[in-house]
């Protein structure tokens, strides 16, 4: 099906009220504490968004990790491989909060700044922040000191500033009194990433995001998602040069399977309803 007749954006409201259907507890300052919150979500929502009603993976596999047991459950990596198995990244382009607001951000209208071979190699970042920040800090420092702590969550989630800490400051006035130089670092790289997303295509999802970069290693066998068509194929390149993510090919670690590649293609090599056709 042409991209044309499918609004992705449809689906990516849907799956942030799904995310955040409580959305009454922004006005009281509360976190629903419902048993939902025991699962994990696909996409990017803290688990102390007001109105979240699960568990976010990364913060569920940090938390475990620096916790007395020192080992994530076998749940939490099993739902990640299962998401993945199935979709790959096609969770941040129809399933992620944070992908959402990206999106929207990116809509302003003002000049925008391209993709390069800098933005390509600036993607590798976020496997180093995916090893360094929710896999080895969480698990050494808590081996070494006792005390483990999500770092990713509290040192550079952007999602969680927007949709946690800064709604619960402002709900509380117990936690306005307590904020510190970490709310500030946060709510600082946040402004950074809103400001830089409305001229760069999704700067956190390429550059940052650790779960963006779990789900990348399944995009190549994922069941689901885009897939080409070799006998068709002419290698016009003219798909990944309109892509806006930093793909080299179709499907590769940088493809969010948005769909979006399948308008261009003059030779209708590129489909999103052909599971069993895998790229070559």
């Amino acid at each position: 099906m042409k991209q044309k007749f499918f609004k992705r954006i449809y689906v990516q409201v849907v799956a942030f009220f799904a995310h955040n259907p409580f959305v009454q507890n922004f006005f009281k300052g509360t976190i629903h504490q419902g048993k939902s919150k025991g699962i994990c979500v696909p996409g990017l929502n803290c688990y102390s968004c007001p109105a979240a009603a699960g568990a976010c993976p990364l913060g569920s596999l940090q938390s475990n990790l620096a916790s007395p047991q020192g080992k994530a459950p076998l749940y939490i990596i099993g739902i990640i491989v299962t998401i993945g198995a199935f979709i790959g990244r096609s969770v941040c382009s129809f399933l992620c909060p944070f992908g959402l607001v990206q999106d929207l951000l990116y809509k302003i209208p003002t000049k925008k700044v391209g993709k390069s071979k800098v933005t390509r190699h600036l993607s590798v970042a976020k496997y180093i922040i995916l090893m360094v920040f929710v896999i080895l800090l969480p698990y050494v420092v808590y081996l070494t000191t006792g005390i483990g702590s999500p770092f990713f969550c509290k040192l550079i989630c952007p999602a969680g500033t927007l949709g946690a800490g800064i709604p619960l400051v402002i709900a509380n006035e117990n936690l306005q009194s307590a904020i510190g130089f970490l709310f500030s670092w946060k709510v600082t790289l946040l402004v950074i990433f809103v400001l830089s997303s409305v001229f760069i295509y999704r700067p956190f999802c390429r550059f940052i995001c650790p779960l963006g970069a779990i789900y990348s290693f399944f995009n190549k066998y994922a069941l689901f998602g885009i897939y080409v068509d070799a006998s068709k194929c002419t290698q016009c390149k003219k798909c990944t040069r309109y892509c806006k993510m930093d793909v080299k090919e179709v499907n590769d670690r940088e493809c969010i399977r948005c769909g979006e590649c399948i308008d261009v293609c003059p030779e209708n090599a590129i489909s999103l309803n052909k599971p069993w056709k895998k790229n070559k």
